[in-house]
C-alpha cells in the first residue's frame, strides 16, 4: 500500500506516517525489489529438474536438459547455480556384485567383442550379464538384461528370485524376437563366463538363430565394462543408500527406473538425447 500511496504522488512522510511503518523499512523493500535475483527463474528451473529426476542428474546433464528446451546458458553457470542451492548427486560406495562362474562346465567362447563397445548399426552389439540385490528377509532378486551397444538401450530383461538357467533364457528369447525383426546386420551376444552362457542350451540357442557368441576372459569385467557400469548407474540411482524393501516392491522399482533409463535418462554421447529418443531421432533422420 505504501507503494502505491509513493506513486501517486503523495509525500514520502505522509506515506510511512499513514500505513505506520519506519522509513528505512520502506527503503529497505524498495532496493529488495530493485535488487530481485536475475537468475530466480533459473534456479527455479534447474530445482525442478533436478528433483524431477530424483537428484540423479549433475551438472552437465542439467545443462544439456536446459539446453534441450532452448535455453542458451554455460554449463559453468548452471554448475555455479547448483552449487548455490546446493544440489549434489549422492554418491555411495559399491557393493560385491554377483559371480556367476562355476569354471569350465561347457563351452567358452571367444572374446569377439574385445572390447569394441562402439557401433553405428543398432542391434549388431548386444552385452549382458547378471547381478544380484538384496531384499527384506532373505530374499535375494536377480536381473538379467541385455544391453544394445549402439544407444545403451535396454531392449530385454528377466528378473527372478533364482539365477536359474530359464531365469536368463526368456529375456534372450526376447531379443532374438527383436533381433529377428529388426536387425540389419548379423548379431553378437557378449557375456562373461558364467555357467548359463557355457550352457549347451544358451550355445545351441545363439546357433540356431545365426548370433555369434562372445565371452569376457576369465575374471576380467573391463570385458563387458559396458554391462557393469549399467549395473553400478542402476544400483548407484535407485538402491544403494535405500532402506532393504521386499521383492515384489524392489521389482517393480526396477521396472519403473528401466524404463526411466530408455525413455527419459539422457547422455551426453548421445548428443543429450535418452537412449529411445536417439533411436527414435535416427530413424526419423534416415526415413
Amino acid at each position: 500500500m505504501a507503494f502505491e500511496l509513493k506513486e501517486e504522488g503523495f509525500r514520502l512522510k505522509d506515506v510511512v506516517k499513514q500505513v505506520d511503518i519506519p522509513e528505512a523499512t520502506y527503503h529497505y523493500h524498495i532496493n529488495q525489489m530493485n535488487n530481485e535475483d536475475p537468475n530466480q527463474e533459473l534456479k527455479e528451473l534447474i530445482s525442478a529438474l533436478f528433483h524431477k529426476h530424483e537428484g540423479r542428474y549433475g551438472y552437465r546433464r542439467i545443462y544439456l536438459e536446459l539446453r534441450g528446451q532452448g535455453y542458451i546458458i554455460n554449463h559453468k553457470k548452471v554448475q555455479r547455480i547448483m552449487g548455490e542451492l546446493n544440489l549434489k548427486c549422492v554418491k555411495f560406495k559399491r557393493k560385491s556384485r554377483y559371480n556367476s562362474y562355476k569354471g569350465k562346465v561347457g563351452k567358452v567362447a571367444k572374446n569377439r567383442l574385445n572390447r569394441r563397445f562402439k557401433t553405428p548399426y543398432r542391434l549388431q552389439k548386444l552385452v549382458t550379464d547378471v547381478t544380484e540385490f538384496k531384499c527384506t528377509g532373505d530374499e535375494k532378486l536377480y536381473l538379467s538384461p541385455f544391453l544394445d551397444l549402439y544407444n545403451g538401450e535396454i531392449i530385454s530383461y528377466g528378473i527372478s528370485k533364482r539365477p536359474t538357467l530359464d531365469f536368463v533364457l526368456a529375456p534372450l528369447d526376447q531379443a532374438i524376437k527383436i533381433i529377428k525383426k529388426e536387425a540389419t546386420y548379423r548379431t553378437t551376444i557378449h557375456s562373461d563366463q558364467g555357467w548359463h552362457y557355457q550352457h549347451s542350451k544358451w550355445v545351441k540357442t545363439l546357433k540356431t538363430n545365426k548370433i555369434f557368441q562372445s565371452m569376457s576372459r576369465k575374471a576380467t569385467c573391463a570385458d563387458n565394462a559396458t554391462m557393469e557400469n549399467f549395473f553400478g548407474l542402476l544400483k548407484q540411482e535407485m538402491y544403494y543408500g535405500e532402506e532393504l524393501m521386499s521383492y515384489e516392491e524392489l521389482k517393480k522399482k526396477i521396472e519403473g527406473y528401466i524404463h526411466y533409463y530408455n525413455h527419459e535418462r539422457i547422455k551426453q554421447k548421445l548428443a543429450g538425447m535418452s537412449p529411445v529418443k536417439y533411436r527414435t531421432h535416427a530413424n526419423q533422420s534416415a526415413a
